[in-house]
């Protein structure tokens, strides 16, 4: 790991399979080793991704952590072709909006009434979660919504459970929900996309590197059933993020204008905020590709993640540890 390493937060999203780009923006991280992952914040698929990187971190630093993280959707993708139909994927992307349509107009309770859950077998076999608990080198907190209050639940520390896990990908039209201490829980993307705010309350990094794989920008009015679903998906699940930026927005604003007095200032952090944004990389693809497990695709997704990141860091690494390469109301809260 090089000398000038520096430590940052991690704001992972959950999608589904575009985790995948997710996947190639941390392996070019780890390739490159400026900067070490001091937390992690996620949910869903970007839960999956930051225990899959944590556990191999335990083993070889950063190059067991880009291992596991390829073995991890190499199982994905493995399972996946196991129960995909003897398709072309393109054909399968076009059933999908069939499937998500037929998803909403029944129960898993009672087209799954076994609750079979395949990763929940790759999770068990991929990672060794009472190790992972034991490990204080990379601080996690996994978003899940509970479905009897409507709030989000960060489980972090002995919380982080392969059930956590699996609560925070449980999207409930296809997954009954997972439940923990007797309280069910379904996906964090409605509620924390991922959740910012248990980074402020512990001691992590400054920086704040948010990984997008929910488009935030789309041009025209969609049109088409499908169109229309994908972008209220998008929406929907950027919502919390934006909420929670918002916030982050208001405070720096307040400690840069020097308009708190000095006893409230000790109680705000003023966070160096990045972003490595999907909008380029994904906007070619709907909500149905998130079921694509196919490796082409989920390696194509790898490596626009990677290219991505490379291009981060070639014009945003500079200002880690110094200030905000983003400028989070006029990137996020305007126009």
């Amino acid at each position: 790991m090089p000398a000038r390493s520096q430590p940052v937060s991690l704001a992972l999203q959950g999608g589904g399979a575009h985790g995948a780009f997710t996947w190639g923006v941390l392996d070019a991280l780890l390739e490159d080793g400026r900067i070490t992952p001091g937390a992690i914040t996620a949910t869903s698929a970007g839960a999956m991704n930051a225990v899959a990187l944590t556990h191999g971190w335990l083993d070889n630093g950063p190059e067991g952590a880009r291992a596991s993280l390829e073995a991890f959707w190499q199982a994905v993708s493995n399972r996946g072709a196991a129960f995909r139909p003897m398709l072309p994927s393109s054909a399968l992307l076009r059933l999908a909006p069939f499937f998500d349509a037929f998803s909403r107009l029944t129960s898993p309770y009672d087209l799954n009434p076994f609750n079979l859950d395949p990763l929940k077998d790759i999770l068990k076999a991929q990672v060794d979660f009472d190790r992972l608990r034991n490990q204080s080198t990379i601080s996690l907190f996994v978003t899940a919504t509970c479905v009897t209050t409507g709030r989000a639940e960060i489980f972090s520390g002995e919380r982080v459970t392969a059930d956590a896990v699996l609560a925070s990908a449980c999207l409930p039209f296809i997954r009954q929900a997972v439940e923990i201490d007797g309280k069910p829980y379904w996906d964090g993307g409605f509620t924390g996309n991922p959740a910012l705010w248990p980074l402020f309350y512990k001691n992590t990094p400054d920086d704040l590197l948010i990984v997008h794989i929910n488009p935030l920008n789309r041009p025209g009015t969609p049109k088409a059933a499908d169109d229309i679903m994908n972008r209220v998906n998008e929406i929907t699940f950027n919502a919390s993020l934006m909420a929670e930026l918002r916030a982050v927005a208001f405070v720096k604003r307040l400690i840069e204008d020097d308009l708190l007095k000095d006893p409230a200032k000790a109680g705000f952090r003023n966070l160096h905020v990045h972003a490595i944004r999907a909008d380029e990389g994904l906007k070619q693809y709907s909500a149905a590709s998130k079921y694509d497990t196919s490796w082409r695709f989920l390696t194509g997704l790898r490596d626009a993640g990677r290219q991505a990141a490379k291009d981060w860091l070639d014009t945003c690494h500079v200002h880690v540890g110094k200030r905000s390469s983003v400028d989070v109301r006029a990137d996020y809260l305007q126009g």
